[in-house]
Protein backbone atom coordinates (compact mmCIF):
# COMPACT_ATOMS: atom_id res chain seq x y z
CA UNK A 1 0.00 0.00 0.00
CA UNK A 2 1.26 3.44 -0.87
CA UNK A 3 2.69 5.46 2.00
CA UNK A 4 0.82 8.55 0.76
CA UNK A 5 -2.80 8.12 -0.24
CA UNK A 6 -3.52 8.92 -3.88
CA UNK A 7 -5.94 11.70 -4.61
CA UNK A 8 -9.56 10.71 -5.13
CA UNK A 9 -11.61 11.88 -8.12
CA UNK A 10 -8.62 12.56 -10.37
CA UNK A 11 -10.73 13.35 -13.42
CA UNK A 12 -12.34 16.29 -11.67
CA UNK A 13 -10.82 19.71 -11.30
CA UNK A 14 -8.01 21.33 -13.23
CA UNK A 15 -5.91 18.13 -13.36
CA UNK A 16 -8.79 16.18 -14.94
CA UNK A 17 -7.64 16.58 -18.57
CA UNK A 18 -4.11 15.50 -17.64
CA UNK A 19 -5.36 12.34 -15.94
CA UNK A 20 -7.68 11.54 -18.84
CA UNK A 21 -4.71 11.85 -21.20
CA UNK A 22 -2.50 9.72 -18.93
CA UNK A 23 -5.16 7.03 -18.73
CA UNK A 24 -5.58 7.04 -22.53
CA UNK A 25 -1.81 6.92 -22.99
CA UNK A 26 -1.13 4.14 -20.47
CA UNK A 27 -4.43 2.23 -20.45
CA UNK A 28 -4.95 2.71 -16.71
CA UNK A 29 -4.83 5.44 -14.09
CA UNK A 30 -1.21 5.70 -12.84
CA UNK A 31 -0.94 5.54 -9.07
CA UNK A 32 2.30 7.51 -8.98
CA UNK A 33 0.56 10.39 -10.74
CA UNK A 34 -2.29 10.18 -8.25
CA UNK A 35 0.14 10.73 -5.38
CA UNK A 36 2.14 13.34 -7.29
CA UNK A 37 -1.12 15.28 -7.74
CA UNK A 38 -0.94 16.43 -4.12
CA UNK A 39 1.61 18.91 -5.51
CA UNK A 40 0.04 19.83 -8.90
CA UNK A 41 3.07 21.75 -10.20
CA UNK A 42 5.27 18.67 -9.73
CA UNK A 43 2.75 16.48 -11.54
CA UNK A 44 2.25 18.83 -14.50
CA UNK A 45 5.99 19.44 -14.83
CA UNK A 46 6.74 15.74 -14.68
CA UNK A 47 4.00 14.96 -17.20
CA UNK A 48 5.48 17.50 -19.62
CA UNK A 49 8.94 15.98 -19.11
CA UNK A 50 7.66 12.43 -19.70
CA UNK A 51 5.84 13.51 -22.86
CA UNK A 52 9.02 15.15 -24.17
CA UNK A 53 11.15 12.09 -23.38
CA UNK A 54 8.67 9.59 -24.80
CA UNK A 55 7.88 11.71 -27.86
CA UNK A 56 8.77 10.21 -31.20
CA UNK A 57 12.44 10.73 -31.85
CA UNK A 58 15.55 8.86 -32.84
CA UNK A 59 15.15 6.09 -30.24
CA UNK A 60 12.42 3.51 -30.72
CA UNK A 61 9.64 3.60 -28.09
CA UNK A 62 10.24 -0.05 -27.18
CA UNK A 63 13.94 0.54 -26.60
CA UNK A 64 13.13 3.55 -24.42
CA UNK A 65 10.99 1.28 -22.23
CA UNK A 66 13.74 -1.38 -22.11
CA UNK A 67 16.20 1.32 -21.01
CA UNK A 68 13.68 2.30 -18.33
CA UNK A 69 13.37 -1.32 -17.27
CA UNK A 70 17.12 -1.85 -16.94
CA UNK A 71 17.31 1.41 -14.99
CA UNK A 72 14.42 0.47 -12.70
CA UNK A 73 15.53 -3.09 -11.96
CA UNK A 74 19.05 -1.82 -11.27
CA UNK A 75 17.60 0.68 -8.81
CA UNK A 76 15.34 -1.94 -7.21
CA UNK A 77 12.08 -0.18 -8.04
CA UNK A 78 9.39 -2.82 -8.56
CA UNK A 79 6.74 -0.26 -9.53
CA UNK A 80 8.81 1.17 -12.37
CA UNK A 81 10.12 -2.27 -13.34
CA UNK A 82 6.55 -3.45 -13.82
CA UNK A 83 5.56 -0.29 -15.70
CA UNK A 84 8.56 -0.29 -18.02
CA UNK A 85 8.25 -4.02 -18.85
CA UNK A 86 4.53 -3.65 -19.50
CA UNK A 87 5.14 -0.50 -21.55
CA UNK A 88 7.86 -2.19 -23.62
CA UNK A 89 5.49 -5.03 -24.45
CA UNK A 90 2.74 -2.53 -25.29
CA UNK A 91 5.21 -0.84 -27.66
CA UNK A 92 5.80 -4.12 -29.51
CA UNK A 93 8.77 -5.64 -27.68
CA UNK A 94 8.20 -9.40 -27.61
CA UNK A 95 7.86 -11.09 -24.23
CA UNK A 96 10.68 -13.46 -25.25
CA UNK A 97 12.99 -10.46 -25.65
CA UNK A 98 11.95 -9.05 -22.29
CA UNK A 99 12.57 -12.46 -20.71
CA UNK A 100 16.15 -12.23 -22.00
CA UNK A 101 16.69 -8.56 -21.19
CA UNK A 102 19.28 -9.33 -18.52
CA UNK A 103 21.23 -11.43 -21.01
CA UNK A 104 21.24 -8.58 -23.55
CA UNK A 105 25.04 -8.70 -23.86
CA UNK A 106 25.01 -12.28 -25.17
CA UNK A 107 21.48 -12.73 -26.53
CA UNK A 108 20.98 -12.81 -30.28
CA UNK A 109 17.64 -11.07 -29.81
CA UNK A 110 19.40 -7.72 -29.28
CA UNK A 111 21.17 -5.67 -31.92
CA UNK A 112 24.61 -4.23 -31.26
CA UNK A 113 22.99 -0.78 -31.10
CA UNK A 114 20.52 -1.96 -28.43
CA UNK A 115 23.34 -3.60 -26.49
CA UNK A 116 25.28 -0.33 -26.47
CA UNK A 117 22.25 1.63 -25.23
CA UNK A 118 21.36 -0.95 -22.58
CA UNK A 119 24.97 -1.03 -21.37
CA UNK A 120 24.86 2.73 -20.80
CA UNK A 121 21.48 2.32 -19.07
CA UNK A 122 22.86 -0.32 -16.74
CA UNK A 123 25.99 1.58 -15.80
CA UNK A 124 24.26 4.96 -15.67
CA UNK A 125 21.62 3.60 -13.32
CA UNK A 126 24.07 1.92 -10.94
CA UNK A 127 26.77 4.54 -10.60
CA UNK A 128 26.73 7.19 -13.35
CA UNK A 129 30.46 7.77 -13.18
CA UNK A 130 30.98 4.08 -14.02
CA UNK A 131 30.26 5.06 -17.62
CA UNK A 132 33.50 5.79 -19.40
CA UNK A 133 34.66 7.22 -22.70
CA UNK A 134 34.81 3.74 -24.23
CA UNK A 135 31.10 3.20 -23.47
CA UNK A 136 30.28 6.40 -25.33
CA UNK A 137 32.68 5.57 -28.16
CA UNK A 138 30.66 2.39 -28.72
CA UNK A 139 27.35 4.27 -28.33
CA UNK A 140 28.46 6.82 -30.94
CA UNK A 141 28.88 4.04 -33.51
CA UNK A 142 25.10 3.70 -33.57
CA UNK A 143 23.61 6.96 -32.32
CA UNK A 144 24.01 10.66 -32.99
CA UNK A 145 23.97 13.35 -30.27
CA UNK A 146 20.19 13.74 -30.27
CA UNK A 147 19.68 9.99 -29.85
CA UNK A 148 22.24 9.81 -27.04
CA UNK A 149 20.43 12.62 -25.24
CA UNK A 150 17.19 10.64 -25.58
CA UNK A 151 18.89 7.60 -24.01
CA UNK A 152 20.31 9.60 -21.11
CA UNK A 153 16.96 11.39 -20.67
CA UNK A 154 15.19 8.07 -20.13
CA UNK A 155 17.81 7.02 -17.57
CA UNK A 156 17.52 10.35 -15.73
CA UNK A 157 13.70 10.30 -15.75
CA UNK A 158 13.69 6.83 -14.23
CA UNK A 159 16.18 8.01 -11.62
CA UNK A 160 13.44 10.36 -10.41
CA UNK A 161 10.62 7.83 -10.80
CA UNK A 162 12.54 5.01 -9.10
CA UNK A 163 13.18 7.14 -6.05
CA UNK A 164 9.62 8.51 -6.02
CA UNK A 165 7.89 5.16 -6.25
CA UNK A 166 10.24 3.16 -4.04
CA UNK A 167 10.15 5.78 -1.30
CA UNK A 168 6.36 6.04 -1.41
CA UNK A 169 5.90 2.28 -1.94
CA UNK A 170 3.48 3.08 -4.76
CA UNK A 171 0.94 0.33 -5.37
CA UNK A 172 1.39 -1.29 -8.79
CA UNK A 173 -1.72 -1.30 -10.96
CA UNK A 174 -3.18 -4.64 -12.13
CA UNK A 175 -2.17 -4.60 -15.82
CA UNK A 176 1.54 -3.88 -15.33
CA UNK A 177 1.75 -6.11 -12.25
CA UNK A 178 0.19 -9.10 -14.04
CA UNK A 179 2.51 -8.74 -17.05
CA UNK A 180 5.57 -8.23 -14.84
CA UNK A 181 4.84 -11.37 -12.83
CA UNK A 182 4.69 -13.34 -16.10
CA UNK A 183 8.30 -12.50 -16.98
CA UNK A 184 11.26 -14.77 -16.43
CA UNK A 185 12.88 -12.37 -13.97
CA UNK A 186 16.52 -12.97 -13.18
Amino acid sequence: MSRVDPISKPKQGKLGPLFKQAEAWMGFMPNDGLTMAHKPAVLTSFFDLAKAIYAEGKIDAGLKRMIGHISSKTSGCEYCSAHSAYGANEQGVAKEKLDQLWEYQTSTLFTDAEKAALNVALKGSMVPNQINDEDFKILKKYYDNEAMIEIVSVIAMFGFLNRWNSTLNTTIENAPETFYKSLNKK
